[in-house]
């Protein structure tokens, strides 16, 4: 059975747009397994440096607070590891992705684990996923410089092994009803096309 990872980041949660749109996608495939987490209504804390020290301690010198930690981190690993297909619900906030996404990248990306360094620099230790990205912007940003937001989602999963991703924008959503209708309309195409 196909396992999906879905993760919504959208401060409004199931009615965001990006949200709307993957839940739209995960919807079709009714024979998969499904993880989902909502960031908003269950947000991953925000990494520190007793978190990182979690991560960093050998297994046998870790204190309680410290193995719970990374237990968690280790969930949300495996979770990763076991999916067939990771789908994004993704806002853009401030050109960037939100706070509350970031915060499960740097739960999931841990050296050892989903990559290790090599004398010829970073290697992943994930392959065989794809990662589908509903990308919901106010603006019209893809292709632009300012899209700083897609090749970030490239480059981080990249450095996990993962790097068969694809984009699925909506945008323009807050330059009038007329530009947001074409774009949404526009993204349930494609989302159609896909699950045909």
């Amino acid at each position: 059975m196909t396992t999906i990872l879905h993760i919504d980041s959208s401060v409004f949660g199931e009615q965001g747009k990006s949200s709307q749109l993957a839940a739209e996608f995960v919807r079709r495939h009714t024979e998969a397994n499904v993880i989902h987490h909502d960031l908003d209504k269950h947000p991953i804390p925000h990494l520190s440096g007793a978190r990182f020290s979690a991560f960093t301690t050998p297994a046998e010198k870790r204190s309680a607070e410290q193995r719970e930690v990374a237990a968690f981190s280790d969930q949300l690993i495996q979770e990763l590891r076991d999916a067939d297909t990771v789908v994004l619900g993704m806002p853009l906030y401030n050109l960037g992705v939100p706070s509350t996404f970031k915060a499960w990248i740097d739960h999931v990306a841990r050296a050892g684990e989903t990559f290790r360094y090599t004398e010829n620099g970073p290697k992943g230790l994930l392959d065989n996923k794809k990662v589908l990205v509903f990308a919901a912007r106010g603006g019209q940003y893809q292709g632009t410089e300012l899209d700083t937001q897609s090749s970030y989602l490239r480059h981080i999963f990249g450095l996990m092994g993962i790097t068969d991703i694809e984009f699925i924008y909506a945008e323009g959503l807050n330059m009038g009803d007329a530009t947001a209708s074409d774009a949404l309309d526009a993204a349930r195409e494609a989302i159609a096309a896909k699950a045909a």
